[in-house]
């Protein structure tokens, strides 16, 4: 008499998809946290450029008028990319009287309470014209 073979099955049990399908799970959601966090990254650092450039915009302004002393709490708006920037100016004195230290800070908001930037730069005072005539 020839003994009986058990058979084999070649499927994967209920508990081995049920550890796949956590596995999976847990992978998806690591990934989609991951993207999401991407994606809020770069929504910030398109703002702080855009307010740099908002900055950088107001201190040209401010050189190119050439007024001394440049004046302290100047606020401001600029339009750039659909959006309105509200800047504040603020100078300080330093050790040489020739030379202020001009912040510029840059936000969304008029209330400056979100800033997304300060730059600061310094500004000399225009030298006198030699000569006369």
């Amino acid at each position: 008499m020839i003994p009986k073979r058990r058979s084999h099955q070649t499927g994967m049990t209920l508990l081995e998809v049920m550890v796949a399908l956590l596995i999976f799970a847990v992978t998806g959601t690591a990934v989609m946290k991951a993207a999401s966090e991407h994606l809020s990254s770069v929504g910030q650092i398109e703002e702080i450029t855009f307010a740099t450039w908002v900055a950088d915009n107001r201190i040209n302004q401010l050189k190119l008028a050439g007024v001394w002393p440049p004046k302290n709490n100047l606020k401001g708006s600029m339009e750039m990319a659909d959006r309105t920037w509200y800047w504040l100016q603020t100078v300080k004195k330093t050790n040489d009287n020739d030379l202020r230290a001009v912040d510029i800070q840059v936000s969304l908001d008029q209330t400056y309470s979100g800033s997304l930037t300060t730059v600061t730069t310094f500004v000399a005072k225009p030298a006198q014209a030699v000569g006369g005539g």
